[in-house]
């Protein structure tokens, strides 16, 4: 056992968080604490860390083992680079590689019983430079550096130019490389994207050490963890398994709990009633077995009702009408930032009911994409259509929609004057927020809060389109099931992107991956993308090989096109197959009307020339003038048209 904790309290002004708290951690175990937000997760890890002291209890780590903590956002701060920061966890090693060079230049200054003491130093150095993977010291480091997400060109880059999330990546990194007997992460995954996640379970799985993890990563705990610690109101209790078998353990035991309280409700409420008829017989005996039945009530232990599942909560989407069947159609869609291309004539659709999930590494442009769709950002080049009667309602996660000098109320009341006082609170309570909390400021709520009344937003907004940014972040397990249950019954069109893989997997119907430049699509969920994965890469990868012998241009140039990314070599699904063939027969419609324009452009100039030339019309100036700027307008358009043609023709 590395880690006991005994009897952990802690209350903070009169509210309880912890209460008699019990749980140990062996060698090498990978185990998780979980619970709704508020139920004392980080407390009891910073009681853990002895940077909070228990009000009473016990924290005991075995003797010479070593602890390692990273807090949420706990990020470095210093001016060194990301490379020299992780490198200086393995400081040690450096002075010692520096004592070996300075022996190996000593030596051949140095001759009898002093260089016979200098070659025992150097084998003493060279030895305890092995024993500390000295010579794999560099490449370890540029393992983790790589594996959290950062790329070569960015180890060069200072730790004081980069983003809160980036330097939480370095501060897991240094955390990783220093090797505790006791790792203890708190949201480890939150700045992660998928690739750098998987990474991360990797690692930690091979890891040596035991490994102590809160997270709402719910597929990140069923890889990584045999033990789920659970806190709910204030109580711990352990389940062997990872978190889909403490899942399920945990429904048996509430719908037990449930009874068990429900039965003994009945029970009292009998009791109850039996003690009222006999005292209103108004007789002495009568009036004494009520005194007795009261006494042993009063003996009797409550049970206290045990936390409802998806009750404090709810969350219903309904579109206000259906849209047609064609709800986006993207075309030649581009898009740079300083002068790194994100992506490049990006096209797919998006029919009435989908739910698409869209994924790729940070930075590849998937937040900038729903942007553009929902006309936050202007795209270089393309264009997108929406269908008929689609109404869109978007969550992004920087709560753009949200009025921060707005309270609560007013944000919602504002926006939706029809509702009544009580039903706004009603709506505002179903997130969580009651009493006073109503009249807070949005500038003055947390990341977590404030998706909260973003979602509160949606769900009014009867939208049948949802573009969503991330709509899992700083929401605990129980909201996430909510919102993963109402998107399932929701019967408009979803388009998202997500780190969450267990979120995705209950809610995705269709994958589009934003990787290389390229979307490429799966259509299914996420276990379904990564069973295709490797067999849809190689086909990208060979089809971007032909595009680069026929036209001779970069990757970074080659047409991306959802869905139909690898689809002329066939490796595609066949609903890609149908899409791109959809998509081609409405550039040839695109095609004949563009045709169809030109000629009526050509036929209406050809009139003004002919009027032009009237006698009537050419001796007044100022129907000539109207002619002429009507001809010149005209003549602009056309030159349009002919451009246009050329490209639809291509």
């Amino acid at each position: 056992m590395i880690l006991s904790c005994q009897n952990i309290c802690k209350e903070f002004v009169e509210k309880k968080v912890l209460q008699d708290v019990s749980f140990h951690v062996e060698d090498n175990e990978k185990a998780a604490i979980v619970g709704i937000n508020g139920a004392g997760k980080t407390t009891l890890l910073r009681i853990i860390v002895g940077e909070s002291a228990p009000d009473s209890g016990l924290v005991t780590l075995s003797k010479d083992k070593t602890l390692g903590y990273l807090a949420q956002n706990n990020a470095v701060s210093t001016k060194n680079t990301i490379y020299e920061e992780l490198l200086s966890v393995k400081q040690n090693l450096l002075d010692i590689e520096a004592m070996m060079r300075k022996c190996e230049e000593d030596m051949k200054e140095t001759s009898g019983e002093a260089l016979d003491a200098l070659m025992k130093r150097y084998t003493d150095l060279t030895h305890a430079f092995e024993m500390g993977d000295g010579y794999s010291y560099q490449s370890e480091v540029i393992g983790v550096l790589k594996g959290l997400g950062f790329a070569e060109t960015e180890f060069s880059k200072s730790v004081s130019t980069l983003s809160g999330g980036q330097k939480t990546r370095v501060a897991l990194g240094k955390l990783l490389l220093q090797k505790p007997d006791l790792i203890i992460l708190d949201e480890p995954t939150n700045h992660l994207d998928v690739s750098s996640i998987s990474w991360l379970e990797t690692y930690l799985l091979n890891y040596k050490g035991a490994v102590l993890i809160v997270s709402h990563d719910r597929y990140f705990l069923d890889r990584i963890c045999t033990k789920i610690i659970e806190l709910d109101q204030t109580k711990a209790m352990t389940f062997l398994g990872n978190y889909s078998d403490y899942a399920e353990k945990k429904k048996m035991l509430r719908i037990a709990a449930m009874n068990a309280y429900l039965n003994q409700q009945r029970e009292i409420q009998h009791q109850e009633a039996v003690i009222e008829k006999l005292r209103s017989f108004n007789r002495e005996k009568s009036i004494k077995r009520a005194e007795s039945r009261e006494k042993m009530l009063d003996k009797i232990e409550r049970i206290e009702k045990p936390t409802e599942v998806n009750t404090d909560m709810k969350l219903t989407l309904t579109p206000y009408r259906e849209s047609g069947k064609d709800v986006l159609t993207v075309e030649g869609l581009s898009k740079s930032f300083d002068g790194k291309n994100l992506f490049h004539d990006v096209s797919f659709e998006i029919k009435r009911g989908e739910h698409v999930a869209i994924l790729g590494d940070n930075g590849t442009g998937k937040t900038t994409l729903l942007k553009i769709l929902n006309e936050v950002l202007p795209a270089d080049s393309g264009k997108f259509t929406l269908g008929t009667n689609v109404e869109i309602g978007y969550y992004d996660q920087e709560h753009h929609v949200l009025h921060p000098e707005k309270s609560l109320f007013d944000e919602i009341s504002d926006d939706y004057p029809y509702l009544t006082n009580t039903e706004i609170r009603n709506v505002l309570a179903a997130f969580l927020f009651t009493g006073d909390d109503v009249f807070k400021l949005i500038k003055d709520l947390s990341g977590g809060e404030r998706g909260r009344v973003s979602l509160a937003k949606l769900m009014l907004g009867n939208a049948n389109f949802l573009i969503l940014d991330e709509p899992t972040n700083h929401l605990d397990i129980a909201s996430k099931e909510i919102l993963e249950d109402a998107l399932n019954s929701y019967s408009g069109t979803v388009l998202y992107v997500s780190h969450d893989r267990y979120f995705i997997n209950r809610t995705a119907h269709r994958i589009l991956e934003l990787t290389k430049n390229h979307f490429v699509s799966y259509v299914g969920n996420y276990d379904y993308y990564l069973e295709k994965r490797d067999i849809q890469m190689a086909t990208l990868d060979e089809q971007i090989k032909k595009e680069e012998e026929r036209s001779g241009a970069s990757t970074t140039s080659a047409s991306a096109t959802s869905d139909t990314t690898a689809s002329k070599g066939g490796a595609l699904d066949y609903k890609a197959k149908k899409e791109e063939e959809a998509r081609i027969r409405k550039k040839e419609n695109d095609l004949k009307k563009c045709e169809a324009r030109i000629a009526e452009l050509e036929a209406r100039i050809s009139e003004i020339d002919e009027e032009m030339a009237k006698p009537e019309i050419a001796t007044s100036s100022i129907k000539l003038q109207e002619l002429a700027k009507e001809q010149d307008a005209l003549k602009v358009e056309l030159e349009q048209k002919y451009e246009q043609w050329e490209t639809l023709a291509e």
